[in-house]
């Protein structure tokens, strides 16, 4: 089947869908192959539970008219997303970055809302298959979207602008997420400036923190680079303060109180301000848009537990946001704090490192703290002075058995710890 020819069928279907439990009438239904799972072996019951077409590359698997066979089904959702792009003819955001991608993404989102009919992609859909679903939800009535692109080896990056196909961009921070599977630092760098060459081949537009060394940097290439939040700026914005969460003075000279946690969301902040401005959107709706938005699931979550405040940031962890939360935890005013923090994944060879930065950190910090995980054993070696728990049951039976309370505490560790049950022992 030519892409022309399915791309007719996802115009007149309900949408697209992979998984066989959200089927709904009409859609469209992808059989994509994972390490653990074939969904081939599914598109008949696809088909049965309403699904109008399944799209399959199992030749066994082609049992009725409605199923198409493709050479790949994952290689066809993909040209088709990149198709349907290619007929939409609205400003698209890219974004990419170590840490902050998904905040930065929501208050961007809120800001441009206020002006716009706006699509932004939903939760963390930001891969080679979260990508193209974004963009082939985003029917004829959307003025403008704002595309989350994330990455854990080099070209990913370049392969997922050429489906989102972005005119306008901008990279949240370079740290050391994924540094294991980069293969190090400077293929962070590369890898997540590829969003720059994309819109730099394209003639787009990028939003650059000019306070950041590396992204500033990567501003040389272009013509017109739009910077912020310092004075001089195309947006200039100020921190106020972030105890506990972040207040700022607009360029208006407004000071506005926001629900977000840790100076450094202050970047996510002044990334939205910057692009609201860029857009026309009236800075007093932007800004009623920032101080009304509140973080959930996990992220820079400010959770109240009888006499204790909990920084929930549990949903994910690398050197580089782990460092920022607990330097943020430092410089609150609270009288006892905690780190209850856990391992950090996929730092392959840089993990042993990484973990004993972390027992450093703590102890420069002078960070009370309780470390949970086979690889915060390291951290615990260089600082004896925290108490290391091998895993997460023996962690939540010591928080029941010594309570806390009058406590600033932070959660965090990568998602796979799935250190936020400890909440309910809090």
């Amino acid at each position: 089947m030519r892409i022309q020819d399915l791309y007719e069928l996802y115009r007149q279907s309900a949408g697209v869908c992979t998984d066989t439990r959200k089927i709904r009438p009409g859609v469209l239904f992808f059989a994509l192959k994972g390490d653990r799972f074939d969904a081939n072996a599914f598109a008949a019951d696809a088909l049965a539970a309403g699904a109008a077409f399944a799209i399959i590359d199992d030749p066994a698997r082609a049992t009725e008219a409605r199923m198409s066979l493709v050479p790949d089904v994952l290689t066809t959702l993909q040209d088709l997303a990149r198709y349907h792009r290619q007929q939409l003819r609205i400003p698209v955001i890219g974004l990419t970055g170590s840490n902050g991608k998904t905040t930065s993404k929501e208050l961007v989102n809120a800001v441009l809302a206020k002006k716009f009919k706006t699509f932004a992609t939903v939760g963390n859909l930001n891969n080679h298959i979260g990508v193209p679903l974004t963009i082939l939800s985003i029917d004829s009535s959307v003025e403008l979207a704002i595309v989350e692109m994330g990455a854990n080896h080099l070209g990913e990056i370049a392969s997922l602008s050429s489906i989102a196909q972005p005119t306008h961009g901008f990279i949240t921070n370079i740290g050391k997420a994924h540094i294991g599977t980069f293969g190090g630092f400077e293929n962070i760098i590369r890898g997540k400036s590829e969003l720059y060459q994309h819109l730099l081949t394209t003639n787009g537009v990028v939003f650059i923190n000019s306070q950041n060394p590396i992204l500033a940097n990567m501003a040389k290439r272009f013509r017109n680079p739009i910077f912020y939040p310092a004075k001089g700026d195309y947006y200039h914005c100020e921190l106020v303060s972030a105890d506990p969460t972040v207040v700022v003075r607009t360029e208006e000279g407004a000071t506005v109180a926001t629900h977000l946690v840790g100076a450094y969301n202050f970047e996510n902040i002044a990334t939205a301000l910057c692009v609201g401005k860029f857009f026309g959107v009236a800075a007093s709706d932007a800004q009623q848009a920032i101080a009304a938005y509140v973080p959930s699931n996990m992220r820079s979550q400010v959770v109240v537990k009888g006499t204790n405040t909990v920084i929930l940031d549990a949903y994910n962890a690398n050197p580089s946001s782990m460092e920022a939360a607990l330097r943020n935890l430092a410089l609150m005013k609270a009288e006892n704090k905690l780190a209850i923090i856990g391992d950090m994944y996929e730092l392959e060879e840089e993990t042993a490192a990484e973990h004993e930065r972390v027992g450093r950190l703590l102890a420069e910090l002078r960070l009370p703290a309780w470390v949970c995980g086979a690889h915060m054993q390291h951290a615990a070696k260089i600082n004896p002075a925290v108490m290391y728990f091998p895993d997460k049951l023996k962690l939540a039976a010591h928080v029941q058995a010594n309570p806390v309370g009058h406590t600033t505490v932070l959660i965090k560790a990568s998602r796979g710890m799935g250190l936020e049950t400890i909440l309910e022992y809090l």
